[in-house]
């Protein structure tokens, strides 16, 4: 079980069985709301148009028809909330970013412009090895408060969980200190916080012509000491030309099982490396990107349970023409989800609501199918679908209320926010606070 923010989360069967032995009485009741479960099975969006939510302590007690409550509400509950008719959705998870990083490359975005490709910027000394000089220079505290505006940037539109890579520091020193500040983000603002060690992310200067050699620092050093000091919930690689091999990013997968973490892999981005395949057989919670994938590895995908991340903000920023193989993934039953991918190079984006449009407009996925990639299958892809991403008894208390009309406006709608409220872990969010920072 992943651990956010250094706390391990109880499972919902062992606390769907305490709500059955307690009483009625709720901590709170939100009624007059419409009810969008994301639950997989019954009606579209799983919904229910009059519904109710119960909450005891930070998890939902309580889900259905409101004609269907035990009682008048106050009887039920000790605090009753009128949502005004508004729409409720699992609080939005943001899967996979790179959130925490120096400086920016807006030069970059203008050499694009002109004609230069991703890989030839990277291969000339920009790239990630340009944002790794950056981050370096950064003092924690410097690196900090680049990434609080960031992170609150997705609070504002409802994101509840929120996985943060490494990656922008290529040694140990650096690396771990992206994991703390990440750790410390989920400390200081009301969002969980799950951790991903990406040392494995580009070759360092220092090591430039030597990628064994840093494969054998990652998996030797790097790897060990996040985990010793609980850093990190799990561990990515990106198996790429311009990054590493499938037998490079392998040591890497054997290193993380060794230290008890899950993996994960940036995989089929630019090339077919048959880094899915590699990851499948490691038993990878996710693999992201997906453009190069060929359809027998997202057989294997759907054999072995890993979700499909799909990132559009990279996809548009870097002006690509071959979409990911959606309609693969609905064939075979691959879990399909939706993140940012915030990060300075390919997708500096920090609008989560964005992403399901442009997953609708470019991937040509349903609404319904975007929704469900930010909250059911979001929670897959971070190894906590037991826990959040529907609307279920015994889950997180994590929801956010909308004013909309239906569910499909909040993929519909472009550069607009219709967030009414959002509640974690039982607690509605002090959306004043994201305005002026944690004090």
């Amino acid at each position: 079980m992943p651990v956010i923010s250094g706390r391990l989360r109880a499972t919902p069967s062992r606390l769907s069985r305490a709500f059955a032995m307690t009483d009625r009485r709720w901590d709170s009741l939100w009624i007059n709301i419409r009810l969008a479960t994301m639950d997989s099975t019954g009606a579209a969006y799983g919904a229910i148009d009059d519904g109710a939510l119960a909450v005891v302590g930070n998890r939902i007690a309580w889900v259905g028809a409101r004609a269907d409550l035990p009682g008048l509400p106050a009887t039920c509950a000790a605090h009753v909330h009128d949502g005004g008719g508004r729409w409720v959705t699992p609080g939005l998870i943001d899967c996979h970013t790179h959130i925490v990083y120096g400086g920016d490359r807006a030069k970059e975005f203008e050499l694009r412009l002109q004609g230069a490709s991703y890989e030839e910027i990277s291969r000339a000394g920009g790239g990630i090895v340009a944002t790794v000089t950056a981050t370096r220079l950064a003092a924690e505290q410097s690196l900090y408060d680049q990434s609080l505006p960031r992170v609150c940037a997705l609070l504002r539109e409802g994101v509840t969980t929120l996985e943060i890579k490494s990656g922008y520091g290529l040694n140990t020193e650096n690396e771990l200190k992206i994991l703390r500040v990440a750790r410390r983000l989920g400390q200081a603002l009301p969002v969980d916080v799950v951790t991903t060690f990406l040392g494995a992310h580009a070759v360092p200067i220092e090591f430039a012509g030597r990628p064994d050699a840093y494969i054998d620092t990652v998996c030797t050093e790097m790897i060990p000491a996040a985990a010793a000091l609980g850093l990190a919930d799990a561990v990515d690689a990106f198996c790429e030309r311009i990054a590493f091999t499938p037998e490079q990013t392998e040591r890497v997968f054997q290193a993380a099982r060794r230290h008890g973490l899950a993996v994960k892999l940036h995989a089929e981005q630019l090339s077919n490396r048959n880094g899915t395949a590699l990851a499948v057989r490691y038993g990878a919670l996710s693999c992201d990107h997906l453009e190069y994938v060929d359809e027998a590895d997202v057989g294997a995908m759907a054999e072995g349970g890993t979700v499909a991340v799909l990132l559009p903000g990279a996809f548009y920023f870097l002006r690509e023409t071959k979409r990911p193989p959606i309609d693969w993934f609905r064939r075979h039953g691959v879990a399909m989800a939706l993140a940012t991918d915030c990060n300075p190079g390919s997708s500096p984006v920090t609008s989560l609501l964005l992403m399901l449009n442009m997953a609708c407009t470019l991937f040509h996925l349903t609404p319904e199918e975007a929704l469900a990639g930010v909250t059911r299958h979001a929670a897959a892809a971070l190894g906590l679908a037991h826990d959040r991403g529907t609307l279920t008894v015994g889950k997180r208390a994590d929801f956010v209320l909308w004013s909309i009309g239906q569910p499909a406006e909040l993929a519909y709608r472009i550069a607009f926010n219709p967030l009414a409220r959002s509640v974690r872990a039982g607690h509605p969010i002090d959306l004043a606070m994201l305005e002026t920072g944690p004090r």
